[in-house]
């Protein structure tokens, strides 16, 4: 890819760069990271299981339009989007970690569509749906083609792993509530995860480890709030249609987190 990196421009290739990096760290956590997560994240990379779960999709749609408001249906088809989404991933070349392709994006975007309505109608909300969601907004600031979309989505991936973490308070989904209230800038927020965290770890050692690889989240947490104020200063300097994306979305060249299984 060959982006115009002449005067001011080259600053905004290289922040989103450094913004682009950060998320993809992220997504080695959610894939790989401590705590056993990747027991609860997987990826798939045929898109075999995206037609079908497309089509599954679809008949759910069709029983919706006369019951909108079952919150059962709206829950399975939630489900079916981001199973869709997510099957719908790719391996870049350029790391080497999958990512989701437009389709999956459009997948998961009315699966985000979906899940405001079945949250408006459950009560309580399914906690294993929420921790399932919140990967899926994850995977959607990925791939925002602008940082305000990006920063919007980890923020609601925060807040679906809340409702997850009060329904299956465990070690795992502490865990991942912690690294997304780091990545959403809500540090105080983060740092009573990791408590919790640390507290329903099992042994010292794992108390251990989750609160040394927390700590290095946090950092990487504050290192993305610096390069969105960087970006901040940027906008400030030259026009709206200069600073959009030029990587074309954050997940153009990144990874994903893949889907919860809980």
């Amino acid at each position: 890819m060959v982006f115009d990196t002449r005067g001011r421009r080259k600053h905004v290739v290289r922040v989103v760069y450094a913004i682009l990096a950060l998320l993809m760290g992220a997504s080695l956590f959610l894939v790989v990271g401590p705590f056993s997560l990747g027991n609860l994240f997987g990826t798939a990379s045929s898109t075999s299981p995206s037609k079908v779960l497309n089509e599954q999709a679809e008949r759910i749609e069709t029983r919706l339009r006369t019951e909108p408001d079952n919150e059962d249906l709206l829950l399975a088809l939630t489900r079916a989007r981001i199973g869709a989404g997510k099957a719908n991933s790719e391996v870049s070349p350029q790391t080497g970690l999958p990512f989701i392709t437009p389709e999956g994006q459009e997948q998961l975007a009315q699966a985000a569509a979906t899940w405001d309505r079945y949250v408006k109608q459950a009560d309580p909300v399914n906690p294993s749906a929420a921790a399932l969601m919140a990967s899926a907004f994850f995977n959607l600031a990925e791939t925002s083609r602008t940082l305000e979309e990006a920063t919007t989505r980890v923020k609601d991936a925060a807040g679906a792993q809340d409702i997850a973490a009060k329904g299956l308070p465990n070690v795992g989904t502490f865990s991942t509530l912690a690294f997304y209230q780091y990545y959403a800038g809500n540090f105080a927020a983060g740092d009573a995860a990791t408590k919790k965290a640390v507290a329903k770890s099992s042994t010292k050692t794992e108390a251990k480890e989750v609160k040394k690889q927390l700590a290095e989240y946090r950092a990487r947490g504050k290192a993305f709030e610096k390069q969105k104020k960087e970006y901040a200063k940027l906008e400030k300097s030259q026009s709206k249609e200069a600073l959009k994306n030029p990587l074309g979305g954050l997940g153009g060249l990144g990874g994903s987190s893949g889907s919860l299984g809980q």
